[in-house]
């Protein structure tokens, strides 16, 4: 895709860590939700509390792993109760503060497909919106430049499943969903 006069500068989420201080450690998981349409491949995304479209996803809790942990983020942030598990796709990272506390956030994103039911945005957490687009739609919609990323991993495995996902990288975890 090349920029265009309607193109738009991605926000990247990943900022380095300042010098001298420490950063609060935190891991999460999330999914990129695939479902057909009248036989074109969507993507779910949401609406954040930042107002920028992106990947349901949040913190493992307890002794979840992070397939576990990505199931049950995309349940709560979307309403969807029928998701399938499919490989891994990437793990992320980003620098923010909350409180004043730096925090190193660590977000592993796995392949999902879900079949049924209306998506719902859990607006608690600040869910605006829920949106299932046509997968280049979604590529340009979303707001964070790693999340584009992921996108990218995903459509890899979904287009070219003969390709390797990127040098170095295997897919881990479930089977391939079938889109």
């Amino acid at each position: 895709m090349s920029p265009g006069p309607k193109s738009k500068r991605l926000k990247s989420a990943r900022s380095g860590a300042p010098q001298g201080r420490k950063a609060r450690e935190e891991r999460s998981a999330g999914g990129v939700v695939l479902r057909r349409f009248r036989g074109v491949l969507h993507v779910l995304l949401i609406k954040d509390p930042y107002g920028n479209w992106g990947l349901p996803k949040g913190h493992l809790e307890g002794k979840e792993n992070p397939q576990e942990a990505g199931l049950r983020e995309v349940e709560e942030e979307t309403g969807l109760m029928d998701i399938s598990l499919g490989p891994e796709l990437r793990t992320i990272d980003w620098y923010f503060r909350l409180k004043g506390r730096l925090i190193h956030k660590h977000c592993t994103f796995f392949l999902m497909t879900s079949e049924t039911g209306d998506p719902v945005p859990q607006e608690a957490e600040g869910i605006s919106a829920c949106a299932w687009l046509p997968f280049v739609e979604a590529i340009d919609r979303v707001g964070y430049e790693n999340a584009r990323e992921v996108l990218m991993d995903a459509a890899r495995i979904v287009f070219d499943p003969g390709e390797p996902l990127r040098e170095g990288t295997r897919e881990r975890g479930g089977s391939r969903p079938s889109a």
